[in-house]
């Protein structure tokens, strides 16, 4: 058992990829640990020993892995919590064996994020020099030839984002101060991501735009795949908080998945019914943080089993965004909606009493 809270891709599947390593006699990029063909197997599994890591579309998988494959770098679009950083981190592990050469985009993430730094004492003392520098971890990715990963590009000031056009287009980084530069080692490349609900905030130029390969990735087709998908995080979250185990019902998660799925396509799962949608996402992954809260609620103060009660405050909590306009849209929802299925009665009081 590990200590660490959430270890690295490479770190936790492992075994995975060694036994994908023995066994993969396919042609590999310059720089790659595995072939397209392994990676796509790692990411998606191979019903067997190697498991899912991605449930959605293959041919979308395999796109993003052919790109990686090629001198355009890689940029990962959707909205909230449909696994873009989630597929960029297995991507990253799978190819170079390390996912941890990252660059969090914010609204204060500075160009040195993206090129490099300086240790002022020692550039005090000893001037410009390479032992001075303090690489960025795009830089560091081209010197070992990895894969360097932006999450939330859209996020960060435009003159930071325009860093990276040197860096994609010549696959070299300039050190004016030294006269010298760092050239990208075979294997590098870089895969960024990006919320379809940040446009607007810092697009990205032209320029930069062209130098990527988008691929969208969507919200689940359908509600059992999407009851898959939290199922099974669910379970994998279990077992690395180390949480006692309960009786967690499909039906429950079934549950949060059919509302979040309604109010956020604004249709009820028959079409006979329409609603309004709230303000939030109702993504994904907000599912997962609702139902992985109602165990940890079930274990610790009820009976180990998971129940509409350990589930309602939390669905209220991601519905409820706006307490104004998403309120009105819930209570709407709960009495026209859920109060009608005979089959929902414990669910329908368990979310008036949390709401």
């Amino acid at each position: 058992m590990t200590t660490v809270l959430r270890p690295h891709a490479e770190d936790l599947y492992a075994e995975e990829l060694a036994l994908l390593g023995k066994t993969d006699d396919r042609p590999r990029p310059p720089g790659w640990r595995l072939s397209p063909w392994a990676v796509t197997t790692y990411v998606l599994g191979d019903g067997g020993p190697i498991t899912p890591k991605y449930i959605g579309p293959r041919r979308i998988v395999e796109v993003a892995v052919a790109t990686l494959a090629t001198d355009r770098a890689l940029l990962l679009l959707g909205v909230p919590g449909t696994a873009k950083t989630w597929l960029s981190e297995h991507l990253a592990a799978a190819i170079s064996g390390d996912s941890t050469l990252l660059v969090q985009g914010t609204a204060g993430t500075a160009e040195e994020a993206v090129r490099y730094g300086w240790n002022y004492a020692r550039l005090l003392s000893e001037g410009p020099s390479r032992q001075a520098l303090t690489p960025s971890p795009v830089m560091r990715a081209m010197a070992e030839g990895r894969l360097a990963r932006v999450e939330e590009l859209t996020r960060m000031p435009s003159d930071v984002q325009d860093a990276l056009i040197t860096v994609l287009s010549e696959k070299t980084l300039p050190i004016p101060e030294l006269g010298e530069e760092v050239q990208a080692a075979k294997g590098f490349n870089v895969i960024a991501t990006a919320n379809n609900r940040d446009r607007g905030v810092n697009d990205l130029s032209s320029a930069l735009r062209r130098r990527f390969n988008t691929v969208v990735l969507p919200v689940p087709a359908s509600a059992e795949e999407e009851v898959d998908i939290v199922s099974r995080r669910v379970a994998q979250l279990g077992r690395s908080l180390e949480l006692p185990e309960a009786v967690t019902g499909l039906e429950e998660i079934r549950r949060v998945v059919t509302v979040f799925r309604e109010l956020r396509s604004g249709v009820t799962g028959d079409g006979r019914t329409k609603v309004k949608s709230p303000s939030g996402t109702l993504s994904t992954a907000e599912a997962i943080s609702v139902v992985t809260s109602g165990i940890v609620l079930a274990v610790h103060f009820g009976d180990g089993v998971l129940r509409p009660s350990d589930i309602a405050g939390g669905i209220v909590g991601a519905v409820v965004q706006d307490p104004v306009s998403d309120r009105v849209v819930w209570q709407e929802y709960l009495e026209t909606v859920v109060r009608d299925r005979e089959d929902w009665r414990d669910f329908y009081r368990a979310c008036r009493d949390a709401g």
